[in-house]
């Protein structure tokens, strides 16, 4: 993940509005740097319900992430309007990886990328396995491309 090459929006098929508090800004003045983890997550929760059509049973998690990259491209200041916006850029066998980027609306600007690989389990054992053809299906569909590793 390279922050000084960013990917195109036209990647991005959803956005989530987020609010800024005030606790959210430090003594520096701008977003402190573990609130943005926070702002990836709500970005993912709303992504999730978006591609699944339904609102996702968080009591039965079947998801986990395993693995988080996050740049840091520019401060985020009180008072800005923000978004994340999220879309999955491979499904694995197991695993898929979503790509989120942090954006002020009304500049465009980019504040920071993430990228997380995400591990289907059973909700019951805890243990990986293969995603759901339901699943691989909400994605394709709503991306609107094929997703398979080896095709990216």
């Amino acid at each position: 993940m390279n922050p000084h090459e960013l990917p195109s929006l036209d990647l991005f098929h959803h956005r989530t509005p987020l609010q800024l508090r005030f606790s959210d800004v430090d003594v520096l003045g701008h977003v402190n740097n573990t609130v943005y983890f926070a702002f990836f997550d709500t970005g993912k929760a709303h992504y999730f319900t978006a591609v699944r059509g339904e609102q996702v049973d968080w009591k039965h998690v079947d998801t986990v992430i395993a693995n988080v990259n996050c740049a840091f491209i520019s401060s985020i200041v009180f008072g800005e309007e923000i978004e994340v916006l999220s879309t999955c850029l491979y499904l694995s066998e197991k695993s898929f990886k979503v790509l989120q980027l942090i954006r002020e609306v009304n500049t465009g600007e980019a504040k920071a990328i993430c990228e997380t690989v995400m591990v289907c389990i059973d909700p019951e054992t805890h243990e990986a396995r293969p995603i759901p053809d339901k699943l691989r299906e909400a994605f394709t569909k709503f991306e609107g491309r094929d997703l398979s590793k080896k095709n990216n």
